[in-house]
């Protein structure tokens, strides 16, 4: 990555990343926090293997129910080479992963695309996911165009407001649709193998938050009446109350079992088909990983 400006991200801020830290809390240096096999993403992510995440530090957004705060801020993670990611996509391809589960990596995009490359020279054959908060410039999608085959963003607000209050940003409505649409245009249809495991296409996350059924709906609305059966849509209830928002008179609790049904029931009536849906409880711890650095360092 060259000493350049930095504006990958909507918040553009301008900074020189060889220098100092960005507003994604980190600077130029590839940082991650773990690289194994996960088992909880969608079904057609994870199959019986495993997803081969790999959890990128830092964040650009600041969403104040986060879950993965430890890594979002960029304090948990440790340093790595491009050469040494190349390495790790080989090493999850080989430990039988379905794919490779790029996690929030948009502020290393040109180093990511780079290591993808190198990995592709060097045998890397199953698919590569990109896991994103949604928060994306249109530009910095396109630059991984044929390389990524799968794209799994959220889209967790269409409400300006909502977005200014619980992820400081305004703006993310406006840059998620526009993100969205060219992760469709890159990949409109989506596949899968005899096994039911997806080898392109797009999926959408949105994550009910308690007290926010509306919203929710809205979101749905749009989705299908935008793409129709070109995505996936997953409607999540793991919505988890973190100490950030202890205090707030909505998101102090779980998401109940009535709000996710009168959410389920809306997408069924509006003709949702493809789509994920959470059973059971929520508020799950399995669905954090430990960032123990795992998979990140050389063995030995």
């Amino acid at each position: 990555m060259d000493s350049a400006p930095c504006h990958l991200c909507p918040r553009s801020c301008g900074v020189d990343r060889s220098r100092g830290m960005g507003r994604c809390h980190v600077d130029n240096q590839i940082r991650v926090a773990r690289a194994a096999l996960h088992m909880w993403e969608e079904p057609c992510i994870s199959g019986k293997e495993g997803s081969g995440a790999v959890f990128f530090s830092g964040c650009s957004l600041g969403c104040v129910f986060c879950q993965n705060r430890d890594i979002s801020d960029g304090k948990a993670g440790l340093v790595i080479s491009g050469e040494r990611l190349t390495e790790i996509f080989l090493e999850l391809q080989a430990q039988g992963a379905n794919n490779i589960n790029l996690v929030t990596a948009g502020h290393y995009a040109m180093q990511v695309r780079d290591s993808l490359e190198a990995a592709r020279r060097e045998g890397l054959h199953i698919p590569v996911v990109y896991n994103s908060s949604g928060y994306e410039k249109e530009e910095t999608i396109k630059m991984l165009e044929g390389l990524v085959d799968i794209y799994l963003p959220d889209l967790k607000y269409l409400d300006t407001d909502l977005a200014g209050r619980y992820s400081k940003a305004s703006d993310y409505p406006e840059y998620a649709a526009k993100a969205i649409a060219e992760m469709v245009r890159q990949q409109p249809a989506p596949e899968f193998d005899e096994e039911g495991r997806m080898l392109r296409g797009v999926i959408v996350r949105h994550l009910l938050l308690p007290g926010h059924v509306r919203e929710a709906k809205h979101v749905v609305k749009y989705l299908y009446e935008t793409y129709g059966d070109q995505i996936y849509i997953s409607m999540m209830n793991q919505y988890t109350p973190m100490q950030e928002t202890f205090e707030d008179p909505l998101l102090n609790r779980r998401v109940t079992k009535r709000e996710y049904q009168r959410w389920l029931d809306y997408a069924a009536d509006l003709g949702v088909t493809n789509g994920f849906y959470q059973e059971g409880g929520t508020a799950k711890e399995s669905f954090i990983p430990a960032f123990n650095y795992e998979g990140v360092l050389l063995d030995g």
